[in-house]
């Protein structure tokens, strides 16, 4: 129930036409740039569909390139639910939800219009200038460019996108870690 208010919450602050029911975050992770993993992790009204979860190894982005990896996931990610589409078996997100700045948001808004999803919101979490939790600044992909959204610290929306964006990043980690152990 609580999460289910949370989505409800969101929705208010993205503008969302319809309610939301799933969201995808995606990660950068690696270690000096060696290794790099991103991750997908996929929340709906329930909470974490961790069957839904996915990690990347990134092939082609040169070390420590993070916007080229998410341009490489993004575009892997979603040539196959492309596929799936036409398929007739997709689950596509309601709300994209990127964890980083501009800079890979732009990387991910210039992806995903390649695949003109109708109705797909694209959100950008930042860490702050301190980096802790509840500064957060966050940006709204709109038809007009970005967006910075002013949510307070308190409320259930940040709360749902910061856990989702720590539950990404913790998928990363542990990704990365058990690549870089097997090597």
């Amino acid at each position: 129930k609580n999460i289910e208010q949370r989505f409800i919450e969101l929705q208010k602050y993205i503008d969302a036409e319809s309610q939301l029911s799933r969201v995808e975050c995606f990660d950068i992770s690696h270690t000096a740039g060696e290794g790099t993993v991103a991750s997908c992790v996929v929340f709906d009204e329930s909470g974490p569909v961790k069957a839904d979860y996915r990690r990347f190894n990134i092939r082609n982005a040169a070390p420590g390139d993070d916007y080229a990896a998410m341009e490489e996931v993004l575009g892997r990610r979603f040539s196959r639910l492309d596929r799936e589409a036409q398929a007739g078996d997709s689950k596509i997100p309601d709300l994209v939800l990127i964890d980083g700045g501009k800079g890979q948001l732009g990387q991910a808004r210039k992806v995903l219009q390649q695949f003109q999803l109708p109705g797909l919101k694209l959100l950008g979490i930042a860490k702050g200038i301190s980096r802790r939790a509840g500064q957060e600044t966050l940006f709204l992909d709109t038809d007009e460019g970005l967006r910075e959204l002013a949510v307070p610290t308190h409320s259930p929306a940040l709360h749902l996108l910061e856990q989702v964006r720590d539950e990404a990043h913790r998928f990363g980690i542990t990704g990365h870690r058990q690549r870089r152990a097997k090597r």
